[in-house]
């Protein structure tokens, strides 16, 4: 953890094990820096300690590797790249940016990864087997319903598209937008490494059965020779054995026109800021949903243009509840239109 004071005049003289006593959710490393932090921290100490009496919500995992990819690599026991090693998956296909060593030499490569580099019974590469219940409550219902194993390591993928399949389902509840007819889209807003990841999104077709998605990826992080790119994915994300279903599929997925099946999910990336695209964006049809599942609002200024954007007369903004367990974690925007 690093000192919340570290923006202080002078420099940090160890590291940052002084926690606040009464939040315990930040640390100095001195108590000088405390002391310059009071003022700061002081209006946030009582929200802050609400939050952290959540804390273990937010490690409540059913999955049999919880603990290593969570606790053993927060307590350095383990590392990101050690865990994906153990797992097999170690700078492989979509698992290449999971860990810090999985440079970004390969940022403007335009090839969709198709697979998950996992055997079939570890990946939900085919059409599910059972009904899908009226709404998934976690990761246990979830792997349950797509008969994977409790080891697999999906999830760290998949938190993307279901991430958007819960938004979608919250903003219905809370009646931000109608009930989901035939038809969803959805601006998704600061995409980074989803974009190498974008095969994985292909599971909102088992989520939304017969609904056609169409979903625009807007943000800095999108090479600008990738700026309009359009995307469909067309089936389930591969697995490895050669003689599955999904692999036996001659063109699934690919840069394409829109001219295929009309239960694709299409895919176009944007370059560039929200604010900036806005206007071009609801030319045609407006979005029924727009996410910001990146959104370090209070840390990136580059923000606020878009925030007022979308809400210029300062509205409540519904964020998604496990946002607020953690204040290191940044804050999921949903704006229903």
């Amino acid at each position: 953890m690093d000192c919340a004071g570290s923006g202080s005049r002078t420099p940090c003289s160890s590291p940052a094990t002084r926690r606040c006593d009464r939040c315990q959710a930040v640390a100095y490393c001195s108590i000088s820096h405390q002391v310059a932090h009071l003022n700061v921290h002081r209006k946030e100490c009582q929200r802050l300690e609400q939050q952290m009496k959540q804390a273990h919500v937010v490690s409540d995992f059913p999955f049999t590797f919880s603990e290593e990819a969570t606790a053993q690599v927060c307590d350095k026991r383990m590392t990101r790249c050690s865990f994906l090693i153990k797992l097999g998956i170690h700078r492989v296909g979509m698992w290449m940016f999971e860990c810090s060593c999985g440079a970004p030499t390969t940022l403007n490569c335009s090839r969709l990864i198709e697979g998950w580099n996992l055997s079939g019974t570890l990946c939900p590469c085919r059409e599910p087997s059972t009904v899908l219940p009226e709404l998934l409550s976690g990761w246990k219902e979830y792997y349950e319903w797509r008969c994977i194993p409790l080891y697999s390591p999906v999830a760290l993928l998949l938190h993307w598209p279901l991430t958007l399949y819960w938004a979608i389902k919250l903003a219905v509840q809370g009646n931000l937008i109608p009930e989901i007819s035939n038809e969803l889209r959805i601006h998704y807003l600061g995409p980074e490494k989803e974009l190498h990841q974008l095969a994985a999104f292909s599971e909102l077709y088992a989520v939304f059965p017969g609904v056609r998605m169409y979903i625009d990826l807007v943000g800095p992080a999108i090479p600008e020779d990738r700026n309009g790119e359009r995307i469909e994915l067309r089936d389930y994300a591969h697995c490895t054995e050669t003689n599955c279903q999904c692999n036996c599929s001659t063109e699934s997925f690919g840069p394409t026109s829109l001219s295929s099946g009309s239960s694709a999910i299409k895919l176009k990336l944007h370059a560039g800021y929200y604010h900036d695209c806005y206007k071009n964006l609801i030319k045609g049809s407006p979005p029924n949903l727009i996410i910001a599942p990146n959104a370090g609002v209070a840390a990136y200024r580059s923000w606020l243009p878009t925030i007022i954007q979308l809400n210029p007369f300062r509205q409540p903004l519904a964020v998604e509840d496990s946002a607020l367990f953690l204040p290191c974690y940044s804050n999921c925007f949903i704006f229903g239109i």
